[in-house]
């Protein structure tokens, strides 16, 4: 089934044949970015709200930090701190967004079938015409130096569970340089990683030595250990229908990590299920001990992985293509263990508890 695809931007509504597909778009734009999508057969909008904090984080972050990945110019280096009012800026923030979505978003709905959901990728690209040196952008001033973008195409979820549909994961990247935010240049470099990338892998992991592994490219990594602690050869002995034996690992956002809406919702799952949790990038050197893995975004949302290969040789990975390198693996072949099905089924009550209601902006 092809995507039909909806763009609105700088006030001009586009549709099908003329919009390309969100990677090509943010390639071609700076800003900061995120993309959500509709759940319950397109009645709402999933963690909307966690999406537009995340947006005005990501805007703050990239203004301060890194403007030339959101404006249009090298030359936007002077500004002065935003707004340090972040409930304003996101309010703010929300207004724009909202006002571009409710141009675009009841066409798209209009040609969506059944089986199909919409994903909604927002872009805030900065304005540098607009904006004098040094001066601070209110959330007042949003509108005046920001051009907020929403590209809609249709599609259809994957579905959780399924035994051999899940994930193949490759490490063969580095970790992202201002993880914190969520921007469109990375989209741009995510691109030049596809020649590390085997054909039957459906996602790269990223390493900065290949033994603690960070993040997917495009996702965040989570695996399953057991808990027996002072064993890493895999011969303790282990519980497998009780939960307390294991322990869910990710890496920390301190390792610079994205700070995912979905990886959020999974620390707080293992919080509310008495899941141990730890924020520590997984070692590869342990993965003897590793019993599930599964990784998240904001389209899959959570999907279990069935195998994993590194590089036996890290140091000279990159200058290679996929073909020319030697991994090793490891495969996962019970499809989604005990726990990454409790954390998936959490996650889904929180996407009914937390849906934005489409009628929210539609109606207004």
């Amino acid at each position: 089934m092809s995507s039909l695809r909806y763009l609105f931007s700088k006030g001009i509504l586009s549709h099908t044949s003329d919009v390309p597909a969100a990677k090509v778009f943010l390639e071609a734009h700076p800003g900061a970015y995120t993309t959500s999508r509709t759940h319950d057969s397109g009645s709402c909008l999933m963690f909307w709200e966690r999406h537009m904090k995340r947006l005005s984080e990501s805007i703050r972050i990239l203004s301060n930090l890194a403007p030339q990945l959101i404006f249009k110019s090298d030359n936007a280096v002077s500004l002065q701190p935003l707004s340090p009012n972040l409930p304003a800026w996101k309010l703010a923030l929300q207004t724009l967004v909202n006002d571009s979505l409710e141009k675009v978003l009841p066409f798209a709905l209009k040609k969506r079938v059944d089986s199909e959901e919409l994903i909604i990728t927002t872009l805030v690209t900065g304005n540098l015409e607009k904006l004098n040196a040094c001066e601070t952008i209110s959330e007042e001033k949003m509108s005046k130096f920001f051009d907020v973008h929403v590209h809609i195409e249709t599609y259809v979820p994957p579905q959780f569970g399924i035994l051999g549909n899940g994930e193949h994961l490759a490490v063969g990247g580095y970790g992202r340089n201002v993880a914190a935010a969520k921007y469109s240049d990375w989209v741009r470099i995510r691109k030049t990683l596809e020649k590390l990338r085997p054909p039957s892998v459906t996602e790269l992991l990223l390493s900065y030595n290949g033994n603690q592994i960070l993040e997917g490219s495009a996702t965040n990594f989570f695996v399953v250990c057991r808990k027996d602690s002072d064993s890493d050869d895999g011969k303790s002995p282990c519980d497998y229908g009780n939960k307390s034996s294991f322990e869910v690992q990710t890496a920390p956002i301190s390792d610079g990590v994205l700070p995912g809406i979905i990886r959020q919702l999974v620390l707080e799952a293992c919080r509310s299920e008495g899941i141990s949790c730890r924020e520590v990038a997984p070692s590869w050197s342990k993965h003897e001990i590793w019993e599930e893995a599964f990784i998240t975004n904001s389209l899959r949302i959570l999907q279990h992985v069935d195998s994993i290969q590194v590089p036996i040789e890290w140091q000279s990975a990159h200058s290679k293509t996929w073909k020319d390198i030697s991994w090793t693996k490891k495969e996962f072949k019970d499809g989604p263990g005990m726990i990454t099905t409790l954390i998936q089924e959490k996650v889904m009550e929180k996407a009914i508890l937390e849906g934005y209601p489409i009628s929210n902006i539609c109606t207004r």
